[in-house]
């Protein structure tokens, strides 16, 4: 699935591995099971650490470092949803506020960009509030709304036929 997602392949595999592991793995087994070269694993543990999606814990008799996944998936999408709003919405949300600054500089800029760049900054914006609040409702609730998808297009008269 990560690479569906655009993540680096070793990436993937070491996180479902880790997910799927029942006990703590440390590098060198995550290096045996997998094929993958010891320098990639470490780099790869990086980067599931800081994506907050992996965490070292200690075992005892072993002085190596040793990695659990989160196990909860709904935990597991929220955490990767905050990383990609932090690491996608974030930046283009910081573009295209300097775009729209540098835009009123220019007077001679054509009304019609200038609206596309509106556009595209009220999009962002919206995007990003309502990315804000999808992060902060409890995962019960969340699961609840997700579930509830086709009443909510109902009531929203969304039957498949494009009105706009």
């Amino acid at each position: 699935m990560g690479s569906q997602w655009g993540v680096n392949r070793s990436v993937a595999q070491i996180h479902a591995l880790l997910f799927l592991s029942v006990n703590p793995l440390n590098a060198e087994e995550i290096s045996d099971q997998l094929g993958i070269a010891r320098s990639n694993v470490s780099n790869s543990l990086k980067e599931l650490v800081g994506w907050k999606l992996i965490r070292r814990v200690p075992v005892p008799g072993d002085r190596r470092e040793h990695f659990v996944a989160e196990v909860d998936v709904w935990e597991m999408a929220l955490r990767i949803a905050q990383g990609r709003k932090e690491r996608e919405i974030d930046p283009a949300i910081s573009a295209i506020d300097s775009c729209v600054e540098q835009a009123k500089k220019e007077p001679d800029l054509n009304p019609i960009v200038v609206a596309r760049m509106h556009e595209m900054q009220d999009f962002l914006e919206t995007a990003d509030r309502w990315s804000n609040q999808m992060l902060n409702v409890p995962k019960s609730k969340l699961n609840m709304l997700m579930k509830m998808g086709d009443k909510v297009f109902s009531l929203l008269k969304l039957t498949g036929k494009k009105t706009e």
